[in-house]
């Protein structure tokens, strides 16, 4: 089964655990039901801050969502393991999380690659957020602020805040981030 149809799956199942219908998930988080409506049928995967804002409205951290199984610590990633060329949404970036297999965790760590002049498109959730550039320029958004990021540079900010991230400089462009969500 692929990815999208998996996000779907739990997000249909936890939605109907709590007697929720894609119209009161829609007004609780934020995110249209026809885009919810596509997530639920396997037809998109959703963009992180989609993500985010529904598994907010769901009471789950993003990582309930995105976990295939349980790994025993460490949870041990390999570069060679990261795909990078699935899963794309539609803002033109793809993510791989580094945790996968970690029920019990506090933070969501991933590997994000952006496509060449990305989108614009901003959000904004609970928690934390902290990004590091690895390749290529990275363009942040926060609030009214743009600032440039290239290959060591990071960022960390409160993303209760409208921010954004792209690949600018006609070139594709990759981060590490890592998400932190109170509950």
């Amino acid at each position: 089964m692929d990815k999208e149809a998996n996000v779907g799956k739990r997000i249909r199942a936890y939605r109907e655990k709590l007697d929720m219908s894609i119209y009161d998930l829609s007004q609780k988080c934020g995110v249209d039901e026809k885009i919810i409506n596509s997530i639920e049928k396997g037809e998109v995967l959703p963009a992180l801050g989609v993500l985010t804002k529904i598994s907010r409205a769901l009471g789950q951290r993003l990582g309930t969502f995105m976990d295939d199984q349980y790994k025993p610590d460490p949870i041990i990633t390999r570069a060679e393991d990261i795909k990078t060329d699935d899963g794309k949404n539609e803002f033109g970036y793809t993510s791989h999380s580094l945790a996968l297999g970690k029920p019990d965790r506090h933070m969501d760590p991933f590997r994000i690659e952006f496509d060449a002049d990305g989108v614009d498109h901003v959000s904004s959730h609970e928690g934390e957020e902290l990004i590091i550039c690895t390749a290529g320029e990275i363009e942040l958004t926060y609030g009214n602020e743009k600032s440039i990021l290239k290959p060591g540079d990071s960022a960390y900010y409160n993303s209760v805040v409208k921010h954004g991230l792209k690949a600018v400089g006609g070139k594709p462009a990759s981060i590490y981030g890592v998400v932190f969500m109170p509950f």
